[in-house]
């Protein structure tokens, strides 16, 4: 009879126990040790913030761990770890946004292209398709903890669950200013010197009375356009806010043409995931028989909607999309890796377009 060499135990490793096939399991080590699974975690990885551990504990757990032949799983190791090389991507509008001719596409191309130079690959949660994050229920964004790591997108999104988020310390940027959760990471535009800059343009063509046109919410980045709106016109003129939760319906002929009798020039829509007030705006003027902008000048806070973009280019300012995208992929890499993460706001361009002119020669101004 052949007897079969023994097997060597690894340096620094006690020998399984004789006869054992399986891999011994922290919650043994725990039961050996006389302590729960969660110390055992906390001494095996030598944790040392969290609740103290006295070192008459760490003995045991150790000295029950090379008894048993405990070796970590790399797998598990890296799950509790949250680290999967993951980043998350979770729209709050009721489709993800893949087509092209969608105003959240370019942020996509520019979250991707970053992800993609630092080694990331992408997960899209697609909860949103069934009509917004709030209509799955409380836990809704539970599964984005699937990601390293997770960015979100939307002019709305649920508080309260990001707040969670947050507080439990899960990496989280959101893609636009939020006041809300406190603690929130978040990349934007600067809406209100893009937005001043606009007002300033007009005001130099000779306008003096303007109104802006925006949705009825306090969404931060309409705040932030109308300050820009009305920082814009504190040194030259006057100007009103018409704020509509329907402005399509809301914004008739007969009121542009009260404006224009009492000695309004200018128009300024904000851009919104809906478009509604800029669309609203263009039809109004149509409907009124205005001639842009020989009768009155008309400005866009953002870029058209793709169904109006075959029309006049519309004085205005672009939103540098894909290096916002860009940006929050940063922001979210350095809170995964546990570094500081600040981005500054990031710029817009101004768009001079061609629905702008000086105010009608008979008008006294």
């Amino acid at each position: 009879m052949v007897e079969e060499p023994r097997k060597r135990a690894r340096p620094g490793r006690s020998p399984a126990p004789a006869g054992r096939t399986a891999r011994p399991r922290q919650a043994e080590v725990a039961r050996l040790a006389g302590v729960s699974q969660a110390t055992v975690s906390l001494v095996l990885a030598d944790k040392r913030q969290g609740p103290a551990i006295s070192e008459e504990t760490r003995r045991k757990v150790l000295e029950a761990a090379r008894s048993l032949g405990y070796v970590p799983d790399p797998a598990a190791r890296r799950l509790a770890a949250a680290r999967n090389n993951l980043l998350g991507v979770f729209s709050f509008t009721a489709t993800f946004p893949t087509d092209v001719q969608h105003s959240y596409y370019p942020f996509l191309v520019g979250v991707e292209r970053e992800a993609a130079e630092r080694g990331y690959d992408l997960v899209l949660f697609t909860g949103s398709s069934t009509g917004g994050a709030g209509a799955a229920g409380p836990d809704a964004l539970s599964r984005v903890r699937l990601a390293d790591g997770c960015l979100f997108l939307g002019r709305h999104a649920p508080v309260e669950e990001l707040g969670r988020l947050v507080a439990d310390g899960f990496p989280v940027v959101h893609l636009g200013r939020r006041d809300e959760p406190a603690g929130l990471h978040w990349v934007g535009a600067d809406y209100v010197s893009a937005a001043r800059e606009v007002v300033g343009h007009l005001a130099g063509l000779g306008h003096r009375r303007m109104v802006l046109i925006r949705e009825d919410d306090e969404a931060p980045a309409s705040t932030d356009r109308e300050r820009g709106f009305a920082e814009g016109l504190e040194a030259v003129g006057d100007g009103s806010v018409f704020r509509s939760a329907d402005p399509e319906r809301d914004l008739t002929p007969e009121r542009l043409r009260s404006w224009l009798a009492d000695g309004v020039t200018a128009f300024v829509a904000e851009e919104t995931d809906t478009g509604a007030a800029w669309r609203a705006l263009r039809r109004a003027a149509a409907d009124s028989g205005i001639e842009c902008p020989r009768d009155a000048s008309l400005a866009l806070l953002g870029s058209p909607p793709a169904d109006l973009a075959d029309g006049p280019e519309p004085t205005g300012f672009d939103i540098p999309r894909t290096r916002l995208g860009a940006a929050a992929v940063r922001m979210l890499a350095a809170l995964v890796a546990g570094e500081e993460a600040t981005e500054p706001l990031v710029a817009c361009t101004f768009r001079p377009g061609a629905t702008s002119g000086p105010p009608p020669a008979t008008e006294d101004h």
